[in-house]
């Protein structure tokens, strides 16, 4: 390899980890947009809404280079929209019950379930000290799950779903860079996302479950949605630019970053700080991930 590949490939890491960085800094803020609104608009409409706006802001990008073309790879999107709607209504769920710090360091069994998806199903080589290292990562999360499931119950294991829809997604987010534009990419993940809410909300709704009945919000609620749709369009789009650069598993410890903003979050917002026992299973899923990520 020559002096200037490898400067080049040295840059895209940086930038990478850099687009990363950024976008787990800024998305906790549509987990605390989403708790606030929680007591007057019920979780599955707040994940349309997510949707909603996310293909409202995109269609001018969209139009403006020519329309979507329906290619091969349309079951592909179908499929990453599916998953993260799911994931972000099993996430949204939660936050009913569970503090944000919480809720977010469950989540984080998501890297490691990409690990071994970025092995099996992208090539990625995982040696078998990766694979003790997220052998105890899962050990850590199972630390924080314990005490909330004695206080929440089921709702607990929620983020736990939520994190490998995550890390499906992830995957299938790497495969999608080889050949398509971020602006399309989101595009579809946000129509096809909004697909699977509309139905649920429709199907929810004729069966009168709790989180899929919709309300009409107040304007200054609309406005937090649309601020919460604007967040996550940003910091997905970061996320994509970040793995087109060093792919899914090399970012994917960087998720962890998420804590810092949610923990802040939580405890100016709500009141919520994590006690030591949940402390002690972030400590060892970071230092896991951490050294997955070494």
């Amino acid at each position: 390899m020559s002096s200037s590949q490898t400067a080049t490939s040295a840059k895209d890491v940086q930038h990478g980890l850099l687009l990363m960085a950024l976008a787990m800094l800024i998305l906790p803020g549509i987990d605390a947009i989403t708790k606030h609104l929680l007591d007057w608009v019920p979780s599955g409409q707040i994940a349309w809404s997510r949707f909603f706006f996310q293909i409202l802001f995109l269609l001018p990008f969209i139009l403006r280079h020519g329309g979507l073309r329906v290619g091969r790879r349309l079951w592909v999107h179908a499929a990453r929209g599916i998953l993260i709607a799911v994931g972000t209504l099993m996430f949204f769920t939660s936050l009913n019950s569970l503090p944000l710090a919480d809720a977010i360091s469950i989540f984080f069994i998501g890297p490691f379930i990409l690990t071994l998806l970025s092995a099996v199903f992208l090539g990625e080589r995982v040696g078998w000290r990766r694979l003790l290292a997220v052998a105890v990562g899962f050990c850590g999360a199972l630390l924080v799950i314990r005490p909330s499931f004695e206080i929440f119950g089921p709702v607990s294991l929620l983020p736990a779903g939520a994190a490998f829809t995550y890390a499906c997604y992830m995957a299938l987010t790497r495969w999608l860079t080889k050949g398509d534009s971020v602006a399309v990419m989101q595009f579809y993940n946000g129509v096809f996302g909004g697909l699977t809410m509309s139905v649920a909300l429709w199907l929810g709704g004729e069966a009168e479950v709790a989180i899929f009945t919709p309300v009409w919000p107040t304007v200054t609620q609309w406005l937090w949605l649309a601020a919460l749709g604007v967040i996550a369009t940003l910091g997905h789009w970061l996320i994509v630019l970040a793995v087109r650069r060093v792919g899914a598993g090399m970012v994917a410890p960087l998720q962890y970053l998420e804590i810092v903003g949610a923990t802040i979050l939580g405890l100016v917002f709500f009141g919520d700080f994590p006690d030591s026992t949940t402390w002690f299973g972030v400590t060892i899923i970071v230092g896991s991930g951490l050294y997955v990520f070494y």
